[in-house]
């Protein structure tokens, strides 16, 4: 299929290679492998893959490296798979551009379901269409980014300032992993990274207003310890 997205797999374990070009290959993406770092930069510049799957335990050279590599130039999604589950490698990879991040051991289900939002985000940038333009509907939420008000179901969302500038850098990045930082940095800017109370404080507010089941949120949810994703619901 030569419209179908390419994924470039970036992995040295040869069982799980083979496990991830299987899986993939048998959902009609197209697959190419690079199992060291050098192997893979030369991958993605002669083949622009539509996405990465990366490790970060590579033979030759930190996985966090091709991220910072590829961020020089592109925004092509790319989703760290890696057997380091401590939050500071979360927070390091996605704070230097990783879009998302699993560990291992990893359902396959859950993987194809981020590499689908993943790609399909990106498909609607390049195509210049992203709803963010306009209108954005989610489920029951939608919020009108012209006229800057927030609907759940027919009622009118009322948000404060905060909520709202925070309710739409997660709509801009949705299916994303953001990380308190990025979230600190984009909303309230540079001086308050360190302000994570401050942060939750207004989330646990915005969900009050937009969540049916502020406990059991459908599109804000938590990352723990790391951050925040607002899951879409199409």
């Amino acid at each position: 299929m030569p419209d179908a997205p390419l994924i470039l797999i970036i992995e040295d374990e040869k069982p799980i290679l083979r496990f991830l070009t299987a899986s993939l290959s048998g959902q009609s993406y197209r697959v190419a492998t690079a199992e060291s770092g050098a192997q893979a930069l030369a991958m993605i510049e002669a083949h622009l893959p539509d996405l990465i799957i990366l490790d970060l335990g590579l033979p030759d050279m930190d996985g966090v490296e091709i991220i910072d590599h590829v961020r020089q130039w592109s925004q092509l999604p790319i989703i760290v798979l890696t057997a380091r589950d401590r939050e500071k490698d979360k927070i390091d990879a996605l704070d230097r551009g990783a879009d998302d991040y699993l560990t291992k051991p990893f359902a396959v289900g859950e993987l194809a379901a981020r590499l689908r939002v993943a790609l399909r985000h990106r498909a609607r940038a390049i195509a210049g269409d992203d709803q963010t333009a306009g209108v954005f509907e989610s489920g029951d939420l939608r919020v009108d980014l012209q006229e800057r008000r927030v609907f759940v179901g027919t009622e009118e969302a009322h948000l404060t300032p905060i909520e709202y500038r925070l309710l739409t850098t997660m709509i801009a990045h949705a299916g994303k992993m953001l990380t308190h930082r990025f979230l600190l940095r984009e909303v309230w800017g540079p001086g308050y990274s360190e302000e994570v109370h401050q942060l939750r404080v207004h989330m646990a507010n915005l969900r009050q207003k937009i969540e049916a089941e502020p406990a059991r949120p459908r599109h804000l949810l938590t990352e723990q310890g790391v951050g925040y994703r607002f899951a879409t619901n199409e």
